[in-house]
């Protein structure tokens, strides 16, 4: 039996709301901002103010977001991409609430130095791996299938000498890396 909550989340998807008006506001939002940050369609001068072209900023991004949700191929990868995106900062929260809890309350809750780093590059390995799973070929297939075909086709031998450059490539950043100014006075 179907709820309420149930049937108005159906009707938004019988008119479109999903494939169409929400990937609308997105694309929309996104460019946008990015149009008003980096001010790439010229700024004018008021009262030796310089401030964005809005109007100009609006209408690209609207005709950008008007072309984007023409493309169903393209709203498919976007609607999938967000949503894997949304559990793995979903994911992120609910580790950041784990090391919060091993924290003295009123202490800054953080990640510091090299974690930092390694979180960054644990989540954009997780956004890549999103997009290639998003990103199908005309067989049908995901880029990220077509990689796991290719390293596990592939002889053990092109695995091991991929990890193993990687392994040299990082003991070399490693061991060029200079001092901290720190380490030099002390």
């Amino acid at each position: 039996m179907a709820t309420p909550f149930r049937q108005v989340l159906e009707f938004f998807d019988s008119i479109g709301l999903f494939d169409v008006v929400l990937p609308f506001l997105l694309v929309f939002t996104i460019v946008f901002a990015i149009f008003e940050k980096t001010r790439v369609l010229g700024t004018e001068d008021i009262d030796g103010k310089k401030y964005t072209k809005k109007n100009l900023n609006a209408i690209a991004s609207f005709v950008i977001a008007f072309l984007v949700v023409a493309s169903s191929q393209l709203v498919e990868i976007i609607t999938k991409v967000s949503a894997n995106a949304v559990i793995v900062l979903f994911l992120s929260v609910l580790f950041l609430l784990l090391v919060g809890s091993f924290h003295k309350e009123g202490e800054p809750i953080y990640l510091q130095g090299g974690w930092k780093v390694v979180f960054m590059i644990i989540v954009f390995i997780a956004i890549v791996g999103i997009f290639l799973d998003a990103i199908k070929g005309p067989d049908g297939r995901t880029w990220l299938e077509r990689l796991g075909d290719f390293a596990g086709s592939g002889s053990d031998e092109v695995v091991g000498s991929i990890v193993l450059l990687a392994l040299i490539v990082f003991f070399v950043v490693y061991a060029m890396k200079e001092p901290s100014k720190e380490a030099k006075h002390s």
